[in-house]
C-alpha cells in the first residue's frame, strides 16, 4: 500500500486487479516536471478507473508537495517517494521519470521530459482486458 499526501491509501491490490499504474517520480522544484504534470493530469482524467496515475515526489517536505499539487489543481494520486521507491524502480537517473506498472511488472519507462502527445499515448495501457 502507498500512503498518499491527502491521507488516503492507494491499495497494493491494484497489482493483482490488472489496473495499470502510471508512476511519475518528480519534484516541486523541477522545471521539466512542472511542464509535464498538466499532461499527467489530463491523462488521469481521461482514463480515470482504467489507469491510475501516481506521482511520487522526492521533496523532503510533504507540505511543500501538497501545496504545489493544490496550487495547480492536480487531483492524481500523490505521495512522497520513500525507501521502497528505489527498490521498486531502481536508482533515479533523472527527473521526471515515468513508469507504467501492469500487474506487478514495469512495462514502460522514460527518463526525462516527455512531449504532451507521448504522455497522452500512455493511455494505451488503460485498455481493459478480459479475465
Amino acid at each position: 500500500d502507498v500512503r498518499l499526501l491527502d491521507g488516503t491509501t492507494l491499495p497494493a491490490s491494484l497489482r493483482e486487479s490488472g489496473s495499470p499504474v502510471g508512476v511519475e517520480i518528480w519534484a516541486t522544484w523541477c522545471p521539466f516536471c512542472k511542464r509535464q504534470n498538466p499532461n499527467l493530469q489530463a491523462l488521469a482524467e481521461r482514463h480515470r478507473g482504467a489507469l491510475t496515475v501516481l506521482a511520487l515526489s522526492i521533496d523532503k517536505d510533504p507540505g511543500k508537495a501538497r501545496a504545489y499539487l493544490k496550487e495547480h489543481g492536480y487531483t492524481f494520486a500523490a505521495a512522497i517517494a520513500g525507501a521502497d521507491t528505489e527498490r521498486w524502480f531502481g536508482t533515479r537517473e533523472g527527473l521526471p521519470e515515468v513508469y507504467v506498472v501492469d500487474r506487478g511488472r514495469i512495462v514502460f519507462r522514460e527518463i526525462g521530459d516527455m512531449f504532451p502527445a507521448d504522455v497522452a499515448a500512455l493511455g494505451r495501457f488503460a485498455v481493459r482486458r478480459a479475465g
